[in-house]
C-alpha cells in the first residue's frame, strides 16, 4: 500500500479550507488527495492530474468516495495553466506537487524503473510520449551520456561508462534494465561497488529524470502554479532529489523578493515585485518514525510558500 509523504505537514502547510479548489499536480495512487479532500467538505474540489496513466486509474479507485469532488486528468503539470483553466479550477487555494518516481511506478513491472528486475528499458511516465530510456541509451552520443549521467545522477564515473555504453551498444543492444546494470557494474569504481547502494541507482535516476524532462517540467510549472492561485493560496513542494529541491528554493527566493537585478546595479530595473512569503526558511525533512515506517520517504524535503497578492 502506498504512503503518502510528510502528509501531515502536507495538509498543515496547505491550511485547507472547507469549499477551496486545490490542485494535485502529482496525484499518483491519490494518497495525498484523499486526506486533502477529508479537509474540504462536501464543497470543496479537487483536480488530480499525473502523466501515468496507470496512476490516473488507481487515483479513481482511491478517490471513489469522493468521486463528484474530483477531476482527474492524464497530462504533465507542465501544462497545468491549459489544464486548470480547461476545467474550471482558477482563484486556487492550494496546490501541491509531489515530484518524483512514486512507488506505484517503482513497484510496477514492466516499467523499466529499477534495476532489480529484468525488464525492458523504458522509464516514461506517460508510455505513449517520447523516447525510451533504451532508445536514449542507443542513440546518444557519448558526450551527451555523459553529461546526462553527471549532471543528473551526479555519477561519479560518468565519462567512463559513456565510453563503455558507446562501445557496448555496437556489439549488442542495451534494451533490457539488466543490460544496463550490469554495464555499470563492470565499469563502476571499488568504493562505489562496496557501497550499500547499489552503482546503477544513480545512472537510472538520470536517465529517468532526462527520459521524463523532469527539470524542465518543474521549472515550466511552478510559475504558472503561483498565477493560479488566489491570494493567500499555499504553494507546497516536496522533493526527492537536490536538483529539484534546489531550482524550488531558488524560484521561492526570487519570488519572494522585490527586486530579482543583478547587485551590482546601481538602481533596480527589473520591477519585480515579491509574490510569495516563504514558510519553510529551512526544507521540512521526514521524522526518524515516518523514515522507520516509510524508507522511501528519507530523502524527501518539503517547501512551502504563501502567495501575498
Amino acid at each position: 500500500m502506498h504512503v503518502p509523504v510528510l502528509a501531515k505537514e502536507v495538509i498543515s502547510y496547505l491550511s485547507l479550507q472547507p469549499g477551496s479548489k486545490v490542485i494535485d499536480c502529482n496525484v499518483g495512487s491519490g494518497g495525498h488527495a484523499k486526506k486533502i479532500l477529508s479537509k474540504l467538505g462536501l464543497s470543496g474540489r479537487l483536480l488530480g492530474i499525473d502523466r501515468d496513466a496507470s496512476a490516473i486509474k488507481v487515483a479513481r479507485k482511491t478517490l471513489h468516495d469522493y468521486a463528484g469532488q474530483v477531476t482527474l486528468v492524464q497530462d504533465s503539470f507542465a501544462h497545468l495553466s491549459d489544464i486548470a483553466l480547461a476545467k474550471d479550477f482558477t482563484d486556487v487555494r492550494g496546490i501541491l506537487f509531489d515530484l518524483g518516481l512514486s512507488s506505484l511506478q517503482l513497484d510496477t513491472p514492466g516499467r523499466g524503473f529499477s534495476w532489480r528486475r529484468n525488464e525492458s528499458l523504458d522509464m516514461r511516465m506517460d508510455t505513449t510520449q517520447g523516447l525510451t530510456a533504451a532508445e536514449l541509451v542507443r542513440d546518444s552520443s557519448e558526450e551527451d551520456l555523459a553529461r546526462i549521467f553527471q549532471e543528473y545522477g551526479e555519477v561519479t564515473f560518468a565519462k567512463r561508462l559513456a565510453q563503455a555504453i558507446v562501445r557496448e551498444r555496437k556489439q549488442k543492444h542495451l534494451n533490457t534494465t539488466v543490460d544496463l546494470a550490469e554495464l555499470v557494474s563492470s565499469v563502476a569504481p571499488g568504493r562505489e561497488r562496496s557501497n550499500n547502494r547499489h552503482p546503477a541507482t544513480k545512472v537510472f535516476q538520470a536517465l529517468r529524470i532526462a527520459v521524463n524532462d523532469e527539470l524542465n517540467q518543474l521549472r515550466n510549472a511552478l510559475p504558472q502554479a503561483l498565477n493560479l492561485l488566489r491570494p493567500g493560496g499555499r504553494l507546497v513542494v516536496i522533493s526527492f532529489h537536490s536538483l529539484e529541491d534546489r531550482i524550488v528554493k531558488n524560484f521561492l527566493r526570487d519570488e519572494s523578493r522585490d527586486c530579482i537585478c543583478e547587485t551590482e546595479l546601481p538602481v533596480c530595473r527589473c520591477r519585480h515585485r515579491a509574490q510569495v512569503e516563504i514558510l519553510t526558511k529551512k526544507p521540512v525533512t521526514p521524522t526518524a518514525d515516518e523514515v522507520r515506517i516509510n524508507p522511501r520517504s528519507r530523502s524527501a524535503k518539503l517547501r512551502a510558500a504563501a502567495k501575498i497578492k
